[in-house]
């Protein structure tokens, strides 16, 4: 199993965060080379929140360097933390995220994500499953914290100068 944790911090308030991931979104969201089809919205607040990902793997997988993964969104505590689970391929894998928001004061917060990655099959997994979370996992902490960053300033236009 792989592990993969980074935070960052980012001048807003966990309320804030939480919307830039929970509030109102379309159904598909595009950061890069990373896109997100929202299936099914969940319940009030995000809670079973079914989404399809599609991103990029090394072309050694022999899928056109693209993978895709199955997500669904638990464990929401608003406005502290979520979890999700997913199942992805090419390389059958399971992989599981949190994410939490910490109150710094003053209108900053420091995002904690960690990821553990599994790949099911045990030849493929000695093979093969470090050296393509390690792909798949490179450079996350940057995208992440520019796609919340991006998020801040669209939810900051919309409320108007008077937030």
């Amino acid at each position: 199993m792989q592990r993969h944790e980074f935070s960052f911090d980012v001048d807003a308030s966990p309320a804030e965060v939480w919307q830039v991931f929970h509030g109102p979104k379309p159904t598909v969201i595009e950061h890069g080379d990373v896109r997100i089809e929202i299936l099914h919205p969940g319940a009030d607040g995000g809670n079973g929140l079914v989404r399809h990902c599609h991103f990029r793997v090394p072309k050694y997988l022999l899928s056109g360097g693209r993978a895709r993964s199955w997500e669904w969104l638990t464990e929401l505590d608003p406005p502290r933390r979520w979890r999700y689970d997913a199942i992805g391929k090419p390389l059958w894998s399971e992989a599981t995220g949190v994410t939490e928001l910490e109150d710094l004061g003053g209108g900053r917060t420091r995002v904690h994500f960690t990821e553990t990655y599994h790949v099911f099959n045990p030849v493929m997994r000695v093979l093969l499953e470090k050296r393509v979370h390690r792909f798949i996992s490179r450079g996350n902490d940057t995208l992440m914290k520019a796609g919340v960053e991006a998020g801040l300033s669209a939810l900051r236009r919309r409320a108007g100068p008077d937030r």
